[in-house]
């Protein structure tokens, strides 16, 4: 009877933990809710990559479009400029392989606190849109808040480090209810169309001149030099006019790796000050010819036009003692040569159809004023008219010798007093 009582109990310790465990995989499932796509490519596995011809960036009443032509990306709100190629390429091959870390079912009413309703507001979600050539889309997806997570190790900057740092971003994939966390923030996705620009741009080398010519004809001024390290020499110098060779230091590679800031389009010459410009030349030991249209500086940027020419010799002189065997190799290093600077030609020239927005430090160097090359001139002292009449009062008295009467020499001796005769 025991015996059998004892599997009665075994068969029944067995059932409840057959139910615990049942249970207990139910929670757990619960618990996970959309967290089944963990480790799943968030635009799926066969996002048409090769597809994509045209990025759509959009939050609020910022946007940016950047589209394919010709197999040449541009940014569209900057007259189809040039956009950047490798960053497009790069963010493209982050999106098709981008994981999801975390997922789960949200509701409506939850989307405002993760920043994932597409509108106007300042919390609105980022939109990005992939479309094919045909301007089809392909995905579209919202990236919402940054996800951030608390650090173990207390933050030196007390309170302000409680939200901790972003390690991924809250996103959601067209019209899914499901809200996905990644790993990656895309921080440098933003609807800017300047951040999104090529910003390659011409660059001076081995510069022989420099002209300025200013508005004001005399602020203007041309230096020159005979070779790339020889010493800067004003041309029509006055009789009073040095240059000041530490101010000319800054001009000895100017405009060597310039950049810019935006491309300004649709902008009259005349609101840029680009009708009165102030024009920058300079020769190259190479035979380059910049011509430079500086306008009005406006918010720490100066609007820039640019014309480049250049006389490259189709020909080489032979020296007169060449050897044969030497002219080869100097053909080819002189056809080698002129490639290089052709192909910079037919690049920098690409340049001349847009007007540039570039930073004031890039330009201040040249930009300067003909008094401000100058050496200064040294004034002579000027007397003191107190010291100078202290100096002659001081002279006066010390030539006037003041004579006592005991000092007086003798003067001759009187003549003797006759004696009364008796």
């Amino acid at each position: 009877m025991k015996g059998k009582q004892l599997g009665i109990l075994l068969v029944l310790v067995v059932v409840l933990g057959g139910l615990g465990i049942i249970v207990h995989n139910h929670e757990s499932n619960t618990d996970r809710g959309g967290n089944a796509s963990m480790g799943q490519k968030l635009l799926g596995n066969n996002f048409p990559l090769n597809d994509v011809a045209h990025i759509g960036i959009k939050q609020a009443s910022n946007e940016c479009n950047l589209v394919k032509k010709d197999n040449l990306w541009c940014v569209s709100e900057r007259g189809n400029y040039p956009a950047n190629y490798s960053e497009i390429a790069e963010f493209l091959l982050k999106a098709q392989d981008i994981k999801i870390t975390q997922s789960e079912t949200v509701g409506p009413s939850q989307l405002p606190r993760l920043a994932l309703v597409s509108g106007q507001g300042t919390n609105s979600a980022l939109t990005l849109e992939f479309k094919d050539k045909s301007d089809k889309p392909i995905k579209t997806l919202l990236l919402g808040k940054k996800h951030m997570k608390k650090s173990d190790r207390p933050s030196p900057y007390g309170d302000m480090g409680e939200e901790g740092y972003p390690d991924g971003r809250y996103v959601k994939v067209g019209d899914s209810d499901n809200v996905a966390v990644i790993s990656d923030a895309l921080a440098n996705i933003e609807p800017k169309p300047e951040n999104w620009l090529n910003k390659d741009f011409f660059k001076v080398e081995k510069v022989r001149s420099i002209a300025v010519d200013f508005p004001v004809a005399t602020n203007s001024w041309k230096i020159s030099r005979e070779s790339e390290t020889g010493e800067w020499k004003l041309a029509d110098a006055k009789p009073n006019e040095q240059l000041d060779s530490s101010k000319t230091s800054s001009l000895s590679n100017p405009l060597s790796s310039p950049s810019f800031q935006d491309v300004a389009v649709g902008a009259k010459p005349e609101a840029l000050g680009l009708d009165k410009p102030t024009t920058v030349t300079l020769d190259t030991f190479e035979n380059f010819t910049y011509n430079i249209k500086v306008g009005q500086k406006t918010n720490d940027n100066y609007p820039l036009m640019l014309t480049v020419a250049a006389q490259i010799p189709k020909e080489r002189t032979a020296g007169k003692d060449e050897k044969a065997e030497d002219k080869a190799k100097l053909d080819k290093e002189f056809q080698d040569k002129n490639k290089k600077l052709q192909e910079k030609l037919d690049q920098e020239k690409a340049y001349e159809k847009w007007t540039y927005l570039v930073s004031t430090w890039t330009l201040d160097s040249v930009l300067k004023e003909r008094s401000q090359l100058m050496a200064e001139k040294k004034e002579e002292p000027k007397k003191d008219d107190n010291k100078a009449d202290a100096s002659t009062n001081a002279t006066t008295t010390a030539d006037a010798k003041v004579i006592a009467p005991e000092n007086i020499p003798p003067g001759p001796p009187a003549p003797a007093e006759a004696s009364p005769k008796k």
